[in-house]
């Protein structure tokens, strides 16, 4: 097996904050399985203004502001990647559509076959589109080649959460406002969810 450290890219974006929580909770976990880790956001789409005018809104931006901005350069460096975004009516957000609609050089030389990714959200309410978001979000990096990755029921928290994260990945529930926080088993799955993608990263790499 290659003694090389896998390279692990966390990419992602949050509103309120709740999705960067479990990003961090994911770096943690590939880290604890060795890799080198890289946390990044992607480019935010909504004006200044309307940020500005909402409290929450305002803090979220103000809790990630040492998070670099994601470049596909990122998506080249990573041996693997974990995506994170909250629903959007049962979809990915446009902000990291407008991310991942922009990797189509890297799709024409085909930079990300055979890496493992792997997947995360929240929404507003128990059923606001966890499961269409984690599931939609995969079809691009399929065209990707990637390797995409679940969340195995030898995880214990899988049976016992009562709000987010399940198979597909990793999840919050955070309450219409989005001020309803996450919590220690959400955190755990995601934590649990990073750690087996730098394992199954660095036992790709042979």
């Amino acid at each position: 097996m290659s003694s090389k450290t896998v390279k692990i890219l966390v990419v992602y974006y949050s509103t309120y904050g709740n999705v960067f929580q479990l990003a961090k909770s994911m770096s943690d976990g590939a880290k604890n399985a060795g890799a080198e880790v890289k946390l990044v956001r992607v480019p935010e789409l909504v004006p200044d203004s309307v940020i500005e005018g909402n409290s929450g809104m305002k803090a979220g931006r103000e809790v990630q502001k040492g998070v670099s901005v994601a470049t596909l350069e990122d998506l080249e460096w990573a041996d693997g990647v974990a995506f994170g975004s909250p629903t959007r009516f049962g979809n990915m957000a446009a902000q990291l559509k407008n991310y991942l609609d922009q990797t189509g050089g890297l799709w024409a030389k085909g930079a990300l076959v055979g890496k493992p990714a792997t997947f995360f959200t929240g929404s507003a309410t128990m059923h606001g589109g966890q499961e269409s978001t984690l599931l939609t979000m995969m079809i691009p990096l399929l065209h990707h080649g990637m390797v995409i990755l679940g969340v195995p029921y030898t995880i214990p928290e899988i049976s016992s959460t009562v709000k987010g994260g399940g198979p597909y990945g990793a999840s919050v529930l955070v309450g219409p406002k989005g001020d309803q926080g996450v919590d220690e088993t959400e955190l755990k799955i995601a934590f649990e969810q990073g750690k087996r993608l730098a394992e199954t990263a660095k036992k790709l790499q042979g």
